[in-house]
């Protein structure tokens, strides 16, 4: 079994219209600061992710926020974290976001979760690490998502393999539990050099 002290939570800057989500972003807080994981995030202090972050800190949890310098006008920084983190650019902030977590959960969002979750697992893909990525999958949030990896797969264009890499469930806690388990595969078939 794996300690995941840090997981890094890629989620949405609104909160949506779906309650269910919200508290499951209050759920997972909850859980972190009992588990002693530390939460590494976007920074920002509005949407699900200022929900997750706010809970956390209030029941003293260590959130850990970073962000591109550029955004900092734009968005609503959390200027309250245990630790804030200012980066030159988005691939910056993805890269030291991977660098310091043990793992990846992706919560619901829009265009950006979804950019975060692809690359993050393209790069377990291609063995750039071997971290656990989990997708909690709240009140069916990424039921059309998932069918979609599955068409993928059917249609020749994702290996079963690398669509295994995406754990997903319901719950905060089973989701952990098979991140903590996770083992990454040594090497990339299709990376290994060819035999001359």
């Amino acid at each position: 079994m794996t300690r995941l002290s840090k997981i890094c939570v890629f989620c949405g800057s609104s909160t949506g219209n779906d309650t269910s989500i919200t508290n499951a972003a209050e759920h997972l807080a909850h859980v972190f600061v009992e588990k002693e994981i530390a939460l590494v995030y976007g920074a920002a202090k509005i949407g699900v992710m200022g929900i997750i972050a706010e809970a956390m800190l209030k029941k003293h949890g260590e959130v850990i926020g970073v962000i591109p310098q550029f955004l900092k006008k734009k968005e609503v920084v959390h200027l309250g974290l245990t630790e804030l983190v200012t980066t030159q650019n988005m691939h910056e902030r993805k890269l030291i976001m991977q660098e310091i977590s043990d793992g990846f959960m992706v919560l619901p969002g829009g265009f950006g979760t979804l950019e975060e979750c692809f690359e993050i697992i393209t790069w377990l893909q291609l063995g750039l690490h071997t971290k656990p990525i989990g997708l909690l999958n709240t009140n069916g949030f990424y039921d059309d998502l998932l069918k979609l990896l599955e068409t993928m797969v059917k249609r020749g264009f994702l290996k079963l393999e690398n669509y295994e890499l995406l754990l997903v469930d319901t719950e905060v806690e089973g989701l952990l539990q098979k991140m903590e388990t996770f083992k990454a595969p040594q090497i990339p078939k299709w990376l290994k050099p060819e035999r001359t």
